[in-house]
């Protein structure tokens, strides 16, 4: 839900993303699923429901973002209790899964066989784009790449970066185990099990506690993936970036901390008022 929400306003007008994920949600699932005029306003229905479950949730994700404003707010910051906020946001994405499953048993019981022939051909044109913006560059333009997006996340939250940051970013990428090749056959396996999945119970052959159950189970392999390989990669991705944060905070000035606590502080805000919305 707050992953939509930060896709649509890049994080920069959480508040308005938020309320509006009923309807941008529908549009999305719709480019992948081209439901029908009822599929299109059960999901709406359903995602408007979802929400306001989730609003009950956020009083919780604001108490997160004060744990963060206290951790911004320290000289030197500890690699694991930045990777203790990520394990929270992981379980309340797991909570988010298991509240989403019932609306999503009844409309993948919908689904035809051609509206699965048109998430196939989504999903390549996605692979096909992933491998325009990743796959093709060369080693310099992918490390430029990331580096412009790695220093772009960390300015959002600090302000501008001097020179020696800048520099210490630039290592932190180049000795990065990011490998895009890894992130494309997990893309692939989880579009193959989505596909197989939704096959066996399109149709309404299945019950809607067959479909619950299907899904719960495709979801907890979107979150771990089953492949003991790229869950290492994973797990040495998650560590990487809580270790690179830390040796950078570490070199933040006061004035840095101060930005970046004032930065969590509007997130906190936000999240309050969307919870009052009930």
């Amino acid at each position: 839900m707050l992953a939509l929400a930060c896709l649509m306003a890049g994080c920069g007008s959480v508040r308005l993303a938020y309320n509006n994920v009923p309807t941008f949600g529908t549009w999305w699932l719709n480019s992948y699923l081209d439901f029908d005029d009822s599929q299109s306003t059960r999901l709406r229905e359903d995602l408007a429901s979802l929400q306001q479950w989730h609003r009950t949730q956020l009083p919780e994700m604001a108490g997160l973002l004060q744990r963060a404003q206290a951790l911004a707010a320290q000289e030197h910051l500890p690699a694991q209790q930045a990777c203790a906020l990520v394990d929270d946001v992981q379980r309340q994405l797991a909570d988010l899964s298991a509240h989403s499953e019932p609306g999503a048993a009844q409309l993948v019981r919908s689904l035809t066989p051609a509206q699965l022939q048109h998430l196939e051909t989504k999903y390549s044109k996605t692979n096909e784009d992933f491998r325009k913006e990743w796959l093709e560059l060369s080693p310099d333009k992918l490390h430029e790449k990331r580096y412009d997006k790695t220093l772009d996340r960390a300015e959002h939250f600090y302000g501008r970066l001097s020179t020696e940051q800048r520099a210490l970013l630039r290592r932190q990428v180049d000795a990065s185990s990011y490998d895009p090749r890894k992130l494309q056959a997990e893309r692939l396996r989880r579009q193959q099990d989505t596909l197989q999945t939704l096959r066996s119970l399109a149709g309404e052959q299945t019950t809607p506690e067959q479909a619950e159950r299907a899904l719960r189970g495709l979801f907890a392999r979107y979150r771990q993936s089953p492949q003991t390989d790229y869950r290492a990669y994973a797990q040495r991705q998650i560590e990487e970036g809580c270790e690179g944060l830390a040796v950078l905070h570490d070199t933040t000035t006061a004035a840095q901390r101060d930005n970046a606590v004032k930065r969590l502080q509007a997130y906190e805000k936000d999240f309050r008022s969307l919870a009052a919305q009930r």
